[in-house]
């Protein structure tokens, strides 16, 4: 066992985790972020996708470990108390289906209009492309991300 320590969506935890224990595993089983599904394991749909130290991964591809001091931001603590800009969005444009790939589509978003704060059609298709939608709602979830930047505050 190995001892890290993480700040989870503002909680700071001290845990025993296993070092092969991948951080979808761990936000899951061990930080109760159910928000955060286990999609693949493999990295390949961005179901898991979340904020760490700033930048977005697929924490199915990350071990709990790597992640020892950092800061960790899931779907759960995007916005305090209250739906983030981009949450609304996806819930009024449709941009979502069975909600399945949401979380991490949502995550992603962020982080793309953080980076790019009024994306074209193209820069969204292409900022989400790591993410999967096994219900074909992607024109509903550009419409979405659309809707958020133009709502601006979407970071």
């Amino acid at each position: 066992m190995v001892q890290i320590q993480v700040t989870v969506d503002g909680d700071v935890r001290t845990d025993d985790v296993e070092p092969r224990l991948l951080l979808v595993h761990y936000l899951r089983e061990t930080a109760g972020k159910v928000g955060t599904p286990a999609g693949c394991d493999t990295s390949n749909c961005g179901a898991c996708t979340v904020d760490v130290d700033g930048q977005t991964v697929k924490s199915c591809s990350v071990l709990a470990v790597q992640v020892d001091g950092s800061s960790v931001t899931t779907i759960e603590g995007l916005a305090n108390g209250e739906w983030h800009q981009v949450q609304k969005s996806f819930k009024e444009c449709h941009g979502l289906q069975c909600g399945f790939c949401t979380p991490g589509m949502i995550m992603a978003t962020v982080d793309l209009l953080k980076e790019n704060p009024n994306p074209s059609e193209e820069e969204i298709r292409d900022g989400l492309e790591g993410n999967l939608c096994r219900c074909t709602g992607y024109h509903n979830i550009v419409k979405a991300v659309q809707h958020a930047a133009a709502a601006g505050d979407a970071q």
